[in-house]
């Protein structure tokens, strides 16, 4: 698997900021940043997604929270439409 870094927290001050990089092969993006606390979570579950979808976070899932600073460094498609269930 290779990745590409991306981008780091603009300014960051120590060694456990939000970070990007780009998995080539597959486009995925790999992302480091703070875990969304309890009542973050709790509203994301109450607002819940595409209609019938378990709003429980699995085992082997998280929910981080990214800063508005890093949506920077996350890749653009070329044309927009292409991205998952929005649910409509």
């Amino acid at each position: 698997m290779g990745l590409r870094f991306l981008g780091i927290w603009p300014n960051t001050p120590d060694d456990g900021s939000p970070t990007i990089w780009l998995e080539e092969e597959t486009g995925d993006l790999i992302i480091q940043s703070w875990r969304a606390d309890e009542n973050t979570i709790r509203q994301a579950q109450e607002v819940g997604s595409v209609p019938g979808h378990s709003t429980d976070i699995p085992e082997h899932e998280t929910m981080i929270r990214l800063p508005a600073s890093m949506l920077q460094f996350i890749p653009r498609p070329d044309s927009e439409g292409n991205g998952g269930n929005s649910g409509t």
